[in-house]
């Protein structure tokens, strides 16, 4: 137990029935401070198991500061027989030594998310698209792509997605993961707790259909298909010293069970299985087949 040298502020409007009844928007402004040189000796912070996590362990290794405001306009409800869930983020900040560009930088990176949904009798069918943006010239002086402060996206198949659920680890950078645990962003960051947000990553568009069906009150089915793909991979190709990384990373295909044997969500009860089929560019970086899980969980809230 530590302090982490990090402050957030977050200040949020929101508006209810905005232009319509049913609908719900909020603008917000969240701002970071990640205070890199105060923690542990000399700015270097290692994990219980002596892997350095802050700074991340590539490039320039050097302790830094990061200062970003987040810019958000959010919103969710239904325009007639429509459901949408919607958000739009600019960052803007500066990273005094971002350790892939070796350099300070200027932080300029956005995020979109759009999903359409329709309920149909027991049926909920469902499209969305994420987006993040990419840094398409890594070493100049401008951090183009997106991070987050601490993300648990609910999206896209959420906790049954492989892509979501596991943290994919970059060949031969053990510090560093392409992924991490229930985040949906390749920031190529150490840790997404311990690590700092890192702008320099390639960025990611996802695309996804979907649907749920509630076969009965207590018993849903929860499936979904999303095609993955890196915005600019030069961030992966100076990282790896790995020319010619694919954009295309693959298919994530999953199906879900959720089980509310109270009607509430004090206990549920989850079972998934889930396989992510590598393409061009996963394959490049990863030199890995098809990736598969099955799991259960049990959610208990009180």
């Amino acid at each position: 137990f530590g302090l982490r040298d990090q402050q957030v502020a977050i200040g949020n409007l929101y508006i209810q029935d905005f232009l319509t009844l049913g609908y719900t928007t909020q603008f917000s402004v969240t701002y970071l401070l990640d205070n890199g040189k105060e923690g542990g000796e000399d700015g270097f912070v290692f994990d219980n198991q002596g892997f350095l996590v802050r700074p991340d362990p590539v490039g320039i290794a050097r302790p830094h500061n990061i200062d970003v405001f987040y810019l958000g306009w959010t919103g969710e409800g239904h325009l007639g027989w429509v459901n949408v869930s919607h958000a739009f983020y600019q960052a803007l900040g500066h990273d005094t030594s971002n350790p892939i560009a070796g350099r300070s930088t200027n932080i300029e990176g956005q995020q979109a998310f759009l999903e359409l949904s329709m309920d149909r009798d027991w049926m909920r069918y469902q499209t969305s698209v994420f987006y993040s943006s990419g840094d398409g010239d890594p070493r100049d002086d401008t951090a183009r792509g997106f991070d987050t402060i601490l993300d648990n996206p609910q999206i896209m198949g959420g906790g049954f997605s492989y892509w979501q659920r596991q943290s994919l680890r970059v060949a031969d950078r053990g510090g560093v993961a392409l992924m991490q645990r229930n985040s949906v962003i390749p920031d190529l960051r150490s840790s997404k707790i311990q690590g700092q947000p890192n702008f320099v990553n390639p960025g990611i568009l996802m695309v996804n259909v979907g649907a749920t069906a509630d076969l009965t009150q207590k018993v849903s089915l929860i499936g979904n298909a999303t095609y993955l793909r890196f915005i600019d991979t030069e961030p992966l190709q100076i990282l790896l010293k790995q020319p010619d990384v694919r954009q295309d990373i693959g298919v994530d295909i999953s199906l879900g069970v959720e089980y509310r044997p109270f009607l509430n969500n004090n206990v549920i009860v989850k079972g998934f299985g889930t396989l992510l089929q590598p393409f061009g560019g996963l394959s490049d970086i990863t030199e890995t087949n098809t990736l598969y899980q099955v799991g259960t969980e049990v959610v208990l809230v009180f």
